[in-house]
């Protein structure tokens, strides 16, 4: 059975360890910046668990107005939790979990917890191959973005809640 929950710092390991598996190592972001997200924003911060175990996250920020290719906003710079517009940093599922659907339930149960706290936009960056997954929630294309992490091009969605 899945469950959802908001963070706490004693998640950082475990979230890290999940990060670090799931994304290429110049992608993923690292223990301290996880640590950051938990304890500058955790209600941005979603656990998926199964079993008390801690399976996927989806991490974020709020903003007024939305710069994707802003790097400090990754360490929450310039984040505002009254903002109406989420910023996604990451959306992650243990690599054992993958290809089960959980990153659907995940999305769904983020996207519903920024519809009930009345946020008007939910913003993120992905890779080509991932765009068709965005589009299937409602997520528009926006275009290329002009953020270059780890050499590869990433493109920026947006959904209106």
């Amino acid at each position: 059975m899945l469950t959802f929950r908001q963070a706490t710092i004693a998640d950082t390991d475990r979230c890290f360890e999940i990060e670090s598996t799931a994304y290429a190592s110049d992608e993923a972001a690292s223990r301290e910046k996880i640590a950051l997200r938990i304890a500058q924003y955790p209600d941005g911060f979603l656990l998926m668990e199964t079993g008390n175990r801690i399976i996927g996250f989806i991490n974020s920020g709020c903003a007024e107005n939305v710069v994707m290719s802003d790097e400090q906003f990754k360490q929450l710079i310039g984040h505002d939790p009254a903002a109406p517009n989420v910023v996604i940093m990451s959306v992650v599922v243990d690599p054992h979990y993958q290809g089960c659907g959980y990153s659907v339930r995940l999305m769904q149960q983020f996207i519903e917890l920024m519809r009930r706290r009345q946020k008007q936009a939910i913003y993120l960056m992905c890779k080509a191959e991932y765009i068709r997954f965005y589009e299937k929630f409602g997520y528009r294309y926006l275009k290329p973005s002009a953020f270059k992490h780890g050499g590869i091009s990433w493109y920026e969605m947006m959904l209106a809640l």
